[in-house]
């Protein structure tokens, strides 16, 4: 047996009799959802806990109100625990993002007591906006993880899986701009900004036929126009182009912008393009930390599909830029809650059941001895 070997059954055991706070953190996060940049209370009970166990903690860090830097030990190995808690709209935390904060925070605190031992420095980051508005790009961009030798988070799914297969994504708003007129009197007097909407869903729905497994493009029209009989001046939406890399991610995207140009062309209107946050880069596993999560997540009773029975994903997460910068992982908890699947209202429901509270300890206590044992590798 290892020294590793000899610390983890402790490990466990400060996560384990931390259970009634890490549920309570969790639960309460889930019920009180916050969207993107506006996690007050949540980054600011992750933030609490970690103080309370002994990190160094700053709030409100790289520009970013509800960010959380928590640091602990000096060892030589610094490895970076990433904690989500923002929700989505509508539907509260039906990716389970209240999950991922307890569990990041569990791992966090029975680390801190023996980071110096295990030649580790511990960061637990606070990471807002990942649905939808980028705060780890944003964060990489400001430093968060320069020096880091490897990070690391868990998200809950309907399956379990070592590693996400995530998608490079772009996100962006489409405005047509037209004119308008009396619909039934003058409509000749008319530009139809809604007209160029639906010309550039028709390209896309065409476009579709052409694209590779696993690329995606969906929308949705956030202002379709004001009354039946007014001619719509204005017409907007929110898309998403999806691929498998990066690098595929470009020429797919200047395909779909395409067709939002000839909705202006086919209509006469106006059109104009913006991100509305910085593009996701496609997940990148260390295969290294792979094998120790799920050498460790198996020796804690989780059972993993084969190499060929894992469900494709074509979820992204923010979490892929910082693996193109850091060695990294991102491996699923499964809640065994089919037929709910993320972004579900079913979903955020077996997001507090015994089952995810279940997923928390499992998923800090792996996290925890995945971080033991690269410090004993790599010191």
């Amino acid at each position: 047996m290892t020294a590793v070997d000899r610390v983890k059954p402790d490990i466990a055991g400060r996560i384990r009799a931390a259970e009634g706070a890490l549920r309570d953190l969790s639960h309460r996060i889930h019920a009180h959802p916050e969207l993107a940049f506006e996690e007050t209370r949540a980054s600011g009970w992750v933030a609490d806990a970690l103080a309370d166990g002994g990190f160094t903690v700053e709030h409100g860090c790289y520009d970013l109100p509800t960010a959380v830097r928590a640091t602990v030990g000096s060892g030589p190995v610094h490895v970076v625990v990433c904690a989500e808690y923002d929700a989505l709209p509508g539907m509260g935390h039906a990716c389970g993002h209240n999950i991922i904060a307890a569990a990041a925070v569990g791992a966090g605190l029975a680390l801190a007591p023996v980071a110096d031992d295990l030649g580790l420095t511990v960061t637990v980051l606070g990471t807002p906006a990942e649905e939808g508005g980028g705060g780890k790009v944003l964060m990489i961009d400001r430093g968060a993880f320069d020096g880091a030798h490897a990070a690391m988070m868990v998200h809950p799914a309907a399956h379990e899986a070592a590693a996400l297969r995530g998608s490079a994504v772009s996100v962006f708003d489409v405005e047509y701009r037209g004119r308008p007129a009396h619909a039934g009197a003058h409509p000749e007097q008319g530009v139809n900004a809604a007209d160029a909407m639906t010309i550039a869903q028709v390209a896309i729905g065409l476009l579709r036929q052409q694209t590779r497994d696993g690329e995606r493009i969906q929308g949705i029209v956030t202002d379709g126009g004001l009354a039946p009989n007014i001619i719509p001046d204005r017409n907007t939406g929110n898309w998403i182009v999806r691929a498998g890399s990066i690098e595929a991610l470009a020429p797919l995207k200047e395909r779909v912008l395409r067709c939002f140009e000839a909705g202006a062309l086919g209509s006469g209107c106006e059109l104009s393009v913006q991100p509305s946050c910085p593009d996701y880069a496609d997940l990148v596993h260390d295969q290294e930390m792979v094998a120790l999560y799920r050498r460790n997540a198996e020796a804690l009773g989780r059972r993993f599909p084969g190499p060929d029975e894992e469900p494709m994903v074509g979820a992204a997460t923010d979490m892929g830029n910082v693996s193109h910068r850091v060695p990294s992982i991102h491996p699923m908890l499964g809640l065994d809650c089919l037929p709910a699947v993320n972004h579900q209202p079913e979903f955020a429901a077996a997001c507090v059941t015994p089952v995810a509270d279940g997923a928390v300890l499992d998923g800090a206590i792996a996290m925890a001895w995945t971080a033991a044992d690269l410090g004993a590798l790599r010191s």
